[in-house]
């Protein structure tokens, strides 16, 4: 399953996504990995969720960000919600990058896996493809 966080840079969809992770957290019987562009929201997460700062990592394109998600559900075989901030930059998809094909390699991963994906991403519903619209959680 993926869920959505859709709207334009700034419009506060981070404090959602973080609101999110932390509320699931206190019923995940899993894992819980919040993926972000950097540890500025270290302390605004609970201590249970692990946060991985994506900086620190030399991820050039789409499907080294896809490979990064492999390995990183390779390590844990508890894990049950993946966060992903930021997720056009994280994913290398700013400068015009398939959306749709990496979208639909992380529903593919959500259910090969079990593993819930909520993502937060700077595009309108009608940026969005359309057979992700019932994903959608939050609309900012």
């Amino acid at each position: 399953m993926i869920q959505f966080i859709i709207g334009e840079k700034g419009k506060g969809k981070t404090k959602v996504l973080l609101d999110k992770a932390n509320a699931e957290i206190k019923n995940a019987s899993g894992n819980v990995v919040y993926l972000d562009k950097s540890a500025q929201h270290m302390y605004e997460l609970n201590n249970k969720i692990r946060l991985i700062d994506m900086s620190s990592y030399p991820i050039t394109d789409s499907d080294e960000f896809l490979g990064f998600i492999y390995g990183i559900i390779s390590q844990d075989h508890d894990l049950e919600y993946m966060f992903l901030d930021s997720f056009l930059k994280n994913a290398r998809l700013e400068e015009g990058g398939d959306v749709a094909t990496v979208l639909k390699e992380l529903d593919g991963i959500s259910k090969q896996f079990d593993i819930k994906f909520v993502i937060s991403i700077s595009v309108t519903r009608d940026q969005l493809p359309a057979e992700y619209h019932e994903g959608i959680i939050a609309e900012l």
